[in-house]
């Protein structure tokens, strides 16, 4: 079987490798530069090898981080997202406000120019291609993709942001459509725009696009932001450009992965204790299982809820990082619809896993642990991320010392 060909080794010590790598000052300073110290901690997060909690505690005890350090301030955003998230379910896939336009002035596909990255702007182009070849892109270069498509290409949010999740190895729901929403406009009341001169100004000399669509002023580019014309698909004959290809998606494991996991048999369940791992929670399973009569020794289950992946397919290279370390970690591993896996669960002892909002609603109505939180959650819906903020920042100590819990 095939390991996955990126820098990220699905595995708890790498993982744990890289939140060791960190260094806040050099993040504070360099973090919008495309070539600067950025965490890589995404796909380590979205996969469940470390717990937001985790990595603030890490980051506070080693390096003695403010509340108020951009850092953290960055993890917020990532609770900020779950948190409408859990409010408005699916809600989130829809516009939460009107935008510059309204919806239906929007395309609901996206050109094929941009798919292929021969949209002639070097720095959507190199953005098309890296997201391709990596499946990982810099914060933002993800803005700028997504900015340059919905403002100036009228291609829908939701168009953008349901391609950039398959191909995106740290792809989370909440985090990526809540972020092209924020861009679009629909969830933070105005557009985000950038032009050619924040490009040079962030971004390696072959990112640069003087001359092209976005060569703007900002003035320019909002008024296009507001107006229902797109700018015009190249001429292929004068781009010059090769096409790339986009990579295939999966709705189920690909073929080199399908012998690793099994239809699920309540026999090889049947009176135990279980610890379900599943692609959102990918950490070490505990040792023993606690209970009324004394600690158990759970049986590990690597599980593929195919309900889920039918509605979120990914690339190959994504179930290549997910599936190398269900089976490194577990000898039964399923794949199946939920409530198959459900059902068959129905003969275990007990059936323990931690919670999260990617799994479909009849898996997540097991008695599941909840995923740990970096802030107690407010009660109502904050409608900004500075009303959140707000909420939970003097928990943290306000602009003090902020302690490890």
């Amino acid at each position: 079987m095939s390991t996955p060909p990126v820098a990220y080794e699905p595995t708890p010590a790498a993982a744990q490798a890289r939140l060791e790598a960190v260094d806040p000052a050099a993040y504070a300073r360099t973090r919008n530069h495309l070539e600067g110290a950025v965490t890589g901690l995404g796909p380590y997060l979205t996969h469940g090898f470390l717990s937001l909690p985790q990595v603030r505690d890490h980051l506070v005890a080693r390096h003695h981080l403010r509340a108020d350090h951009k850092l953290i301030f960055e993890l917020a955003w990532r609770e900020y997202f779950r948190h409408v998230w859990a409010h408005e379910g699916d809600g989130i896939l829809t516009s939460l406000r009107a935008g510059p336009l309204p919806d239906a002035a929007y395309a609901s596909e996206l050109p094929a120019d941009l798919r292929e990255a021969r949209t002639v702007v070097p720095a959507i182009d190199a953005a098309v291609r890296q997201l391709y070849a990596t499946g990982t892109l810099h914060n933002h270069a993800r803005m700028w993709l997504a900015s340059y498509t919905v403002h100036l290409r009228k291609v829908h949010w939701r168009a953008g942001a349901d391609w950039m999740l398959a191909h995106l190895l740290d792809g989370d729901l909440a985090s990526n459509h809540l972020s092209w929403q924020w861009v679009a406009g629909t969830g933070s009341g105005k557009p985000y725009l950038f032009n050619a001169d924040n490009v040079a100004r962030y971004a390696p000399r072959g990112w640069h696009s003087p001359g092209t669509a976005i060569d703007r002023s900002y003035e320019e580019l909002d008024h296009i932001a507001r107006t229902p014309v797109a700018c015009p698909e190249p001429q292929p004959a004068l781009d010059g450009i090769d096409a790339v290809d986009e990579p295939p998606r999966h709705a189920a494991p690909p073929s080199h992965w399908q012998s690793a996991f099994t239809y699920p048999d309540s026999v090889q369940v049947a009176g135990r204790d279980v610890w379900l791992m599943h692609p959102w929670h990918l950490d070490d399973p505990p040792a023993t299982l606690p209970s009324a009569d004394g600690s158990r020794l759970p049986i590990v289950l690597a599980v593929l809820d195919l309900d889920a992946h039918a509605r979120w397919p990914w690339r190959a290279l994504r179930w290549d990082f997910v599936a190398t370390r269900l089976v490194h970690a577990a000898a039964l591993r399923w794949s199946v619809p939920a409530r198959d896996l459900v059902a068959a669960l129905g003969a275990a002892r007990s059936v323990h896993a931690v919670d999260d909002p990617h799994l479909s609603p009849a898996l997540r109505a097991l008695p599941l642990t909840p995923a740990p939180r970096l802030f107690n959650d407010p009660s109502r819906r904050c409608r900004s991320f500075s009303a959140f903020w707000t909420a939970v920042g003097p928990r943290l100590g306000g602009r003090g010392s902020l302690r490890s819990r």
